[in-house]
């Protein structure tokens, strides 16, 4: 059996229907089991848990063979706690491309480093999964195209070979119910490194329109990041994006090697998800 934290998100919820395809028992944490239940595959255990509180994640983790885990939840480290005494053998850590830079002045690589290394103390054989950023952060853009024919972003300079969520959800998947994987960082990407005036033509392509993209300069961007953001994660995304503290352009062949097949491409990803936009 296998526990999904975070089993309603956008990488959680695909790895809980890629186990159940695969008829894996799965046990997904969410916040409320009712509403879950709706939207979870058939025969998955919706159950809640607090990862502050220990008593609850003991009925979660009971009987669990693996568990895909977030990083940057509040108690992790009472759940890598008990892990061992629940019996885990094996965790997959969904963490950052922020990590491998190993910079604790960085809060958002801060959170994914700590997160790591909660998991490496808990003795369960471990698996971390380093994606780029997701093709989802596209819908980020659809309030915008409400307005209009207009996409503003910042970052206008920063090819990203960006990454499906289900790709990254089939990769969990396979380290969380297949040996082979452990004690690997995965580093995840796409198959193209795309800057967002290129991701807006190939949205337009494929609404049927000709959208235009604007880039939002550097000091707009960090005040209207900070309207929504602490400071300390603003400077840590200028530091990725604009001062290039780490790469997301360079195109790995990791999910070709682990799947056999090659990630979505961001083209894919917008015709599969196109009625979002509509």
């Amino acid at each position: 059996m296998i526990v999904v934290f975070g089993a309603t998100g956008n990488v959680g919820g695909a790895v809980v229907r890629e186990l159940a395809a695969a008829d894996v028992e799965v046990r997904a944490l969410v916040r409320d089991p009712q509403r879950a239940r709706a939207s979870l595959p058939r025969g998955v255990e919706a159950v809640a848990g607090d990862l502050r509180d220990a008593d609850t994640l003991r009925p979660v983790l009971a009987g669990a063979e693996a568990v895909f885990l977030l990083s940057g939840y509040r108690g992790i480290d009472s759940l890598a706690a008990e892990m061992p005494v629940a019996g885990v053998e094996r965790v997959v850590l969904l963490s950052s491309s922020a990590a491998p830079s190993g910079d604790r002045s960085n809060a958002v690589a801060r959170y994914h480093i700590m997160s790591e290394q909660a998991v490496r103390d808990s003795g369960a054989a471990w698996t971390f999964l380093r994606p780029n950023s997701f093709m989802t952060n596209t819908f980020e853009w659809i309030s915008q195209l409400r307005e209009g024919d207009v996409v503003r972003a910042p970052f206008a300079d920063a090819a990203i070979s960006t990454i499906d969520p289900a790709d990254v959800a089939a990769v969990a998947a396979r380290a969380l119910s297949s040996p082979g994987l452990e004690g690997r960082s995965l580093r995840l990407s796409g198959p193209e490194a795309l800057r967002p005036a290129e991701r807006v033509r190939i949205l337009g392509a494929a609404l049927g329109c000709e959208l235009r993209f604007e880039a939002v300069p550097d000091d707009v961007a960090r005040k209207e990041m900070t309207e929504s953001m602490p400071n300390e994660y603003v400077d840590a995304f200028f530091s990725f994006f604009v001062d290039g503290t780490i790469d997301e352009t360079t195109v790995h062949p990791t999910v070709h090697e682990v799947l056999g097949r090659n990630p979505r491409s961001f083209a894919e990803w917008v015709n599969h998800n196109l009625d979002r936009f509509l």
